[in-house]
């Protein structure tokens, strides 16, 4: 598909259906005005984007998500969300009259571009409620469909429904990785932010005829270029999607031009006795061994800068055999082995249900040192 010159009135695709019906501008306009005033929180969200999305503007008003930092509000070019649509079409090879579900609330870009998508590649989109266990009332197989990991490890039971599965807005865990291994459907992990539109990258993460290394590498969608900082950190340079280059926090190993290993966030590195520590690396490590969510962080150490821990949510845990179990997992090196374990009721988190690591620690230290008193 071409790529347009002019988003200053967004398409409407002719094969566009929503909810099983073909709407016209004016036509979808009403439905947009009919969810604001009678529907259903989601169908409000809808409404307005809808709505936004139609307008005489250049551009959409965008919340990021706030799990690396205060959420706040872009402008983003609906140009840029036409292109983003187009790369996605192409790179998972879903064409006009594509059969594809929305179960994310289009609050945020990865809502907003299943609708975009539909709309201007010609999709048959249909909607609902963006709950946890969003395929529970699906009784049909559609082509496509974009969740979050605990969509994703609600649905398991009912993923035959879904030829094709993005996951994205967290981290697949490992466990979760090991329950979807002989699924049908074809499920791939995504690499992106709302600065980007959503996904540069995706890596298919239940394919058995990958080897372990081909399985972690993400793979560019078309029409981006890639490079790292003196940070070893991922910038981005992607001008069908944004005029700036996006400089990340992410670090990352370049496999060729279009294909990288993530490997953690540069605000996550410890430094524990010199030694460089990754925390994402050392939980996909842990993931065999703890069912509940859990974090690995540090906290300040006279001797070694930084001390490695380990936080569980949960009220209850056997922490002794927990760490026997820890110090016997032979792909840990000794730098890996957290020095101390915590358990917490209740992480602190963002609406999205991310994890706010920075905060979590600094409530775990309050906890501590009140108790203490």
């Amino acid at each position: 598909m071409q790529l347009l010159k002019d988003a200053s009135l967004p398409v409407l695709h002719v094969n566009f259906k929503f909810n099983q019906v073909s709407y016209a501008k004016e036509a979808l306009e009403n439905l947009a005005y009919d969810y604001l005033k009678n529907g259903e929180v989601y169908e409000q969200e809808i409404g307005q984007f809808l709505l936004d999305w139609l307008d005489q503007k250049k551009y959409i008003i965008v919340q990021t998500s706030g799990s690396t930092g205060t959420p706040k509000k872009i402008k983003v070019l609906k140009q840029y969300m036409i292109n983003s649509a187009v790369a996605t079409g192409d790179f998972f090879k879903l064409k006009e009259n594509t059969t594809a579900l929305l179960c994310l609330p289009a609050t945020y870009i990865a809502g907003k571009m299943m609708l975009v998508r539909a709309m201007v590649l010609g999709w048959k989109i249909d909607v609902v409620p963006p709950k946890m266990n969003p395929l529970d009332q699906v009784y049909k197989q559609y082509d496509f469909c974009a969740m979050v990991p605990l969509q994703l490890d609600n649905s398991l039971n009912r993923l035959h429904l879904i030829k094709k599965l993005i996951v994205g807005g967290g981290a697949v865990s490992e466990n979760l990785k090991n329950h979807i291994k002989d699924s049908k459907t074809k499920i791939y992990e995504t690499y992106g932010m709302t600065e980007t539109v959503t996904h540069i990258a995706a890596r298919r993460i239940n394919s058995k005829k990958k080897t372990k290394k081909e399985q972690k590498a993400f793979k560019l969608l078309p029409n981006i270029k890639i490079k790292v900082d003196k940070r070893e950190c991922l910038v981005i340079k992607a001008p069908l999607l944004s005029a700036i280059t996006v400089k990340t926090n992410d670090i990352v190993e370049l496999i060729s031009y279009k294909k990288f290993l993530l490997k953690g966030r540069f605000d996550n590195v410890i430094n524990s006795g010199g030694v460089k520590l990754f925390p994402e690396e050392i939980e996909n490590k842990l993931q065999q061994l703890i069912s509940e969510r859990f974090i690995i962080s540090s906290i300040p150490d006279n001797a070694l800068g930084d001390k490695l821990i380990l936080i569980i949510e949960t009220t209850q845990k056997d922490m002794i055999s927990l760490k026997k179990k820890i110090h016997e997992l032979e792909t840990l090196t000794k730098y890996e082995l957290p020095k101390e374990i915590y358990a917490m009721p209740k992480f602190v988190e963002v609406s999205s249900g991310k994890i706010q690591r920075k905060k979590t620690v600094t409530l775990l230290l309050e906890t501590k040192k009140s108790n203490s008193l």
